[in-house]
């Protein structure tokens, strides 16, 4: 993929054809949308798809959860469906969703499924399949699978029923990694982790401690309704007054599934992930670690991001939303470090997907071994005023081609004069448009990005 130039306003992106997987595995309400009939089916679809047939032995999956009540549910059906195509499955119970792609790699297993929603409310669930090597689906598995749904040709019986047990020692495995993966000592630094009552409640807390880290648990109670509510990266606000009651040199906040982390500097400030990858960027370039001196990111990345990184003799290469698309970018063009602005950060030589507990450990690295405060280190990106505005609608597809929105597009873009940018983005796994724009001033970009809002919304 080429880069693509930031500074360029942007029309609406297409809108795909509707199929039942979003940027990010299948997504919905969980016993409404997200059944255990299509649970169980989308189980065997994979075991058809991603365990190769004919093999000497049963295939082996690793399943892992976030701890959302609905999760329970889900699994029992995943189970049922992955047994019942013949397929071993080895349980890991609550965990991150890197530590299950680690665990797929780990264990040689054929695939892995994590069940979560990552940053959206309780009430909701999802499934996100792996690979072997724990390597995310592209578009053409996927189709596969959904191609697959419903076909249930693999059916064994006696002796070749597949087995369940437990994952014994999962989490002290990815305990293991993370310290391979980040081995540098963070003693003296003391963090508040919020854990979403999630995925990383308890692995979270464990790792910046064995680094040596003074740690202060937040939202680490997770009961299975509580994941993500009114806390975690989506939430920061309890973080950044926690950072400042306790004095505490930065915050990390994680969503439910931590596969994404924000910060919060000494100050309570908000550091999102344009900050976060331009201080492992310039990490990485000064040690020779950053492959190509190349940063990959999206489209949603601050042109702050890009003008810092420019500076530094870095370039920026630009994909879609969702990190599969990163990774996708990652392992054609080699490069050793990508993200997103809401957080997700990848590492290709220590993770195949985005980690955000390895994420932290690294950017508290920098923290601990340069000497230099948090909002010292981001204050390389001065940030365009940016303005996001999520926009419920009917149908994702008619505003992307829908005259009053393009014209709207189009007029904004000549007010800002090529001092900014415009992005209309519909959402991979719910009814909403998202509109971006980017101004020289915040009132500018608040003022353009209601007013597209109200055009995308009036459709």
């Amino acid at each position: 993929m080429a880069a693509q130039d930031p500074t360029r306003p942007r029309a609406p992106e297409p809108v795909p054809a509707r199929r039942l997987f979003g940027t990010d595995g299948v997504r919905g309400l969980a016993n409404a949308e997200l059944t255990v009939e299509l649970a169980l089916a989308l189980a065997s679809a994979a075991a058809e798809v991603l365990v190769p047939a004919g093999g000497a032995g049963r295939g082996v999956a690793v399943l892992g959860r976030d701890p959302r009540a609905s999760g329970e549910m889900l699994a029992a059906a995943v189970t049922a469906g992955l047994t019942a195509a013949g397929v071993d499955v080895l349980d890991a119970g609550v965990l991150p969703t890197p530590a299950v792609a680690h665990l797929v790699g780990a264990v040689g297993a054929d695939l892995g499924v994590m069940i979560s929603a990552s940053h959206n409310a309780m009430p909701d669930n999802g499934i996100k399949l792996f690979a072997a090597g724990g390597h995310k689906l592209d578009d053409a598995a996927e189709d596969q699978v959904e191609a697959c749904l419903g076909s249930g040709s693999r059916r064994p019986t006696g002796a070749g029923v597949g087995r369940v047990r437990t994952l014994d020692g999962a989490a002290g495995t990815y305990l293991a990694h993370l310290a391979v993966a980040s081995p540098e000592r963070l003693d003296g630094l003391r963090v508040v982790v919020d854990c979403a009552h999630g995925a990383a409640s308890s692995v979270a807390p464990a790792a910046y401690r064995a680094a040596g880290a003074e740690v202060v648990e937040l939202h680490a109670d997770p009961d299975g309704l509580n994941i993500n509510d009114g806390c975690g990266s989506t939430h920061p606000e309890d973080l950044q007054a926690a950072v400042l009651a306790h004095g505490a040199d930065l915050g990390i906040a994680h969503d439910g599934d931590a596969d994404r982390c924000l910060a919060v500097d000494a100050a309570g400030t908000l550091v999102d992930g344009d900050g976060i990858m331009a201080v492992l960027a310039l990490a990485m370039h000064e040690a020779g670690e950053l492959a190509g001196d190349t940063l990959v990111t999206t489209v949603m990345s601050n042109l702050g991001l890009h003008l810092a990184m420019r500076q530094a003799g870095i370039e920026v290469r630009t994909t879609g939303v969702g990190d599969r698309y990163l990774l996708e970018e990652l392992r054609a063009g080699g490069y050793s470090l990508g993200g997103e602005q809401s957080g997700h950060v990848v590492l290709p030589r220590h993770a195949t997907t985005g980690d955000g507990v390895l994420t932290a450990l690294r950017l508290m690295t920098r923290v601990a071994t340069t000497g230099t405060a948090l909002h010292e280190l981001v204050s390389v990106v001065r940030t365009l005023p940016q303005v996001l505005i999520n926009v419920r609608v009917t149908d994702k597809a008619a505003v992307a081609v829908d005259p009053s929105v393009l014209g709207g597009v189009a007029q904004a873009e000549a007010e800002l004069g090529g001092a900014g940018r415009v992005l209309l983005r519909p959402s991979g796994t719910e009814q909403l448009v998202r509109v971006m724009v980017e101004a020289p001033t915040a009132e500018s970009a608040q003022h353009l990005a209601q007013r597209l809002a109200g055009l995308v919304g009036s459709v």
